[in-house]
């Protein structure tokens, strides 16, 4: 593996934390230009993620090249190709497909961000920065043992469907292993059941993690298998998205006599909204503040010459719990020296702590919206 110096970007700045533009970073040269290609739009987190980097380094000082791909993965090695043209300093990417972007990145002499989802199959990224995506599904399955205490059912069973996210995402395998390593014990022993059949990664991925495709195979799911009113217990959904598209389908067609749990992770607004009105249960946080600040910490050391490993979770333990792993996220390559944030459980219950009172969130008419 050729050995090539990498640096993480920036998805968020807390106000008044930044004190080094970007004419200033790694010694006094012109503005940096900073090139960031983002799967789509369709997801709320990416708009968040694209404007909140947009606006930041911008207000560093930097020429920003920012596009998104509408979650075709044709169009973004086209759209990295140009980008590429306009001679970046750094380029960020979140790949549509992270198996088929290293044909375009094999050349690239530039910096490269593996950002929130890795990069397989290229020795072009020396970090990869995201938050613990095996402790997101864990969290959830978590959450689901302890709001039903399958430990103590008795012989009482639960029906559980479960819509994956994108299987051409690298997070979303560690996610599943996560929630089914958790789960594992009450599905073999039969306290969960599974009446669709549908249970392997395979067969409950969710392509682009499309909040209509999830509603559509909840539909399908439903009129097969939750026939005169059999209850459906857990919804077990990888992100709010999907999460979001089977709440639509049990609204429209879910006869059982109580709401399922439904889980869900990134705390977009309408799921928020959902889970205020109890349609959702609960969703995994991850700040995209905090995954910003932590990634332009540490691209400032690499692009000082510095190679951070674990020290560096010391230096940023003020801003939230990071954790440093050489081991787990292998791209097919090598191993990436990763560095993971650790998310957050928020219910009905906690959300003021968690979301208002760190002011990422704010009330507007009894509800939430992001803080940008």
């Amino acid at each position: 593996m050729k050995k090539k110096w990498m640096v993480l970007g920036l998805c968020g700045i807390l106000a008044g934390v930044l004190s080094t533009g970007c004419e200033n970073i790694g010694g006094p040269e012109k503005k940096k230009v900073i090139a960031i290609a983002m799967p789509s739009q369709t997801l709320e987190r990416w708009n968040r993620d694209g404007s909140f980097m947009k606006k930041a380094f911008e207000n560093d000082g930097c020429k920003v090249i920012l596009n998104y791909s509408d979650n075709d993965p044709v169009r973004q090695q086209k759209d990295i190709e140009r980008m590429l043209e306009e001679k970046p300093d750094i380029l960020i990417v979140t790949a549509v497909d992270c198996e088929s972007i290293s044909e375009v990145l094999k050349d690239v002499k530039i910096p490269v961000i593996s950002y929130d989802r890795l990069l397989r199959n290229t020795d072009t990224v020396s970090y990869y920065v995201s938050y613990d995506n095996y402790k997101v599904g864990k969290l959830q399955g978590d959450y689901i043992i302890d709001a039903l205490n399958l430990g103590s059912t008795g012989k009482k069973t639960f029906n559980m469907e479960i819509m994956q996210g994108d299987p051409a995402d690298n997070n979303a395998l560690y996610y599943y292993n996560g929630a089914m390593n958790s789960l594992k014990k009450f599905i073999d022993g039969g306290v969960i059941k599974v009446p669709s059949g549908q249970l392997s990664y395979t067969q409950t991925g969710i392509s682009g993690w499309d909040t209509a495709r999830a509603r559509e195979r909840m539909q399908n799911i439903l009129k097969k298998n939750y026939k005169k009113g059999k209850n459906l217990d857990i919804a077990l959904c990888a992100n709010d998205s999907t999460a979001l598209g089977v709440t639509q389908a049990l609204v429209a067609g879910y006869k059982g006599e109580k709401f399922p749990l439904i889980t869900g992770q990134d705390g977009d607004e309408e799921n928020l909204k959902n889970l205020l009105e109890d349609k959702q249960s609960m969703t995994v946080y991850k700040s995209l503040k905090k995954e910003g600040l932590v990634t332009y910490e540490l691209a400032k050391q690499i692009l000082s010459g510095k190679e951070p490993g674990a020290n560096f979770c010391k230096q940023v333990k003020e801003i939230c719990e990071v954790s440093f792993n050489i081991e787990s996220y292998d791209n097919g390559v090598f191993k990436v020296p990763s560095f993971l944030l650790t998310p957050q459980v928020v219910t009905k219950k906690n959300y003021k702590q968690v979301l208002l009172d760190t002011g990422e969130y704010k009330e507007r008419d009894g509800y939430l919206e992001a803080v940008e």
